[in-house]
C-alpha cells in the first residue's frame, strides 16, 4: 500500500515541434512533491478521451494550474475575446468536467489562478477577461520583462475574510501579501462558492466550495512559487496534503472492508 497520496495536477496542450503534446510547468510539480509530501502525475488535456469518474478514482487530489491561456468565453456566456487572446479548447474541455467531477466525488480540490477561475466557471460564475480594463479595478498583471523572482514577488495585500478557511489557515492573520500575474478575474462569483480573500480594489482572490465534502479551494494568486518561503502558502499545501492523505486512508479502509 502506498504512504503518500497521489495527486494528478492539469496540463496544458501544446506544440511541440509538429506534435501535440500536454506540458505542466515544473514549479507545480515540486510543490505537490514537497509540500504536500505527495506523489504527482501529470492529467493530459484529453478531454473526454478519458472518463472522469475513472480518473477520479485513481488519484486522491487534483492541482488544477495556472496558465498562459484563458478559458474560452463561451464557457461562461462571455463577450468574444479580443485578437490574439490564447486559449485552450482543449483544457476546457478538460479540466471544467473534471473539476465537478471530483468535487461530486468529494475528492481534494486546489485551484491556482487558471485554476481558480476554472472553479468559478464551473460553478456559474463569470470573468472580467481584462480587469485592467475595467474601472475601478487595478492592473494586476506582472511586467513579462522583469526576472521570475520580481514577477513572482508580493505585489499587493489580500484581506482574507473573517472565520474563512485561509484566515485559518493564517493563524487568525486578517491579511495576507500576494504575488499578482493575471489579466482576468473573477466577475460574478458562481453559486456555492464563498469568497475566501479579496484584493484591495475589492476583486475576488480566493474562494471555497461552500458544500464540498473535502478540501475545494481556490486562489488567484501563485502560491506554487517558492512555497517553502511563505508560511500562508506553505499551509495551503500543508493543508491540500493532508485532505489528500484522509483521502487515501479512507480509500484503503473502504478497500480493506471491502
Amino acid at each position: 500500500m502506498r504512504d503518500k497520496p497521489l495527486v494528478g495536477v492539469t496540463a496544458d496542450s501544446i506544440m511541440i515541434g509538429r506534435h501535440p503534446a500536454h506540458a505542466t510547468i515544473d514549479k507545480y510539480l515540486g510543490a505537490v512533491i514537497d509540500g504536500c509530501d505527495a506523489l504527482v502525475v501529470i492529467v493530459p488535456a484529453l478531454g473526454a478521451r478519458q472518463i472522469n469518474e475513472a480518473l477520479v478514482e485513481c488519484v486522491d487530489g487534483l492541482v488544477f494550474t495556472g496558465s498562459y491561456s484563458n478559458i474560452e468565453p463561451h464557457r461562461y456566456r462571455g463577450a468574444a475575446s479580443v485578437p490574439g487572446t490564447q486559449h485552450d479548447p482543449a483544457r476546457d474541455a478538460t479540466t471544467l468536467p473534471l473539476m465537478r467531477a471530483a468535487i461530486d466525488a468529494g475528492l481534494p480540490v486546489l485551484g491556482i489562478c487558471r485554476g481558480f477561475q476554472e472553479m468559478n466557471v464551473v460553478f456559474g460564475g463569470t470573468l472580467h477577461q481584462n480587469v485592467h480594463a475595467v474601472a475601478g479595478y487595478d492592473d494586476h498583471r506582472e511586467n513579462e520583462d522583469a526576472p521570475l523572482d520580481a514577477q513572482y514577488g508580493p505585489s499587493h495585500c489580500v484581506r482574507l475574510v473573517s472565520g474563512g478557511l485561509l484566515e485559518q489557515l493564517a493563524n487568525g492573520a486578517h491579511e495576507a501579501r500576494v504575488n499578482s500575474l493575471h489579466a482576468q478575474g473573477v466577475a460574478q462569483l458562481g453559486a456555492g462558492l464563498i469568497a475566501e480573500a479579496y484584493a484591495p480594489d475589492g476583486l475576488i482572490e480566493a474562494a471555497r466550495v461552500a458544500d464540498a465534502s473535502a478540501f475545494a479551494l481556490g486562489v488567484q494568486w501563485h502560491p506554487e512559487w517558492k512555497h517553502a518561503a511563505d508560511p500562508l502558502s506553505s499551509a495551503i499545501f500543508q493543508a491540500f496534503g493532508a485532505a489528500c492523505r484522509a483521502h487515501m486512508h479512507a480509500g484503503a479502509s473502504a478497500a480493506a472492508c471491502g
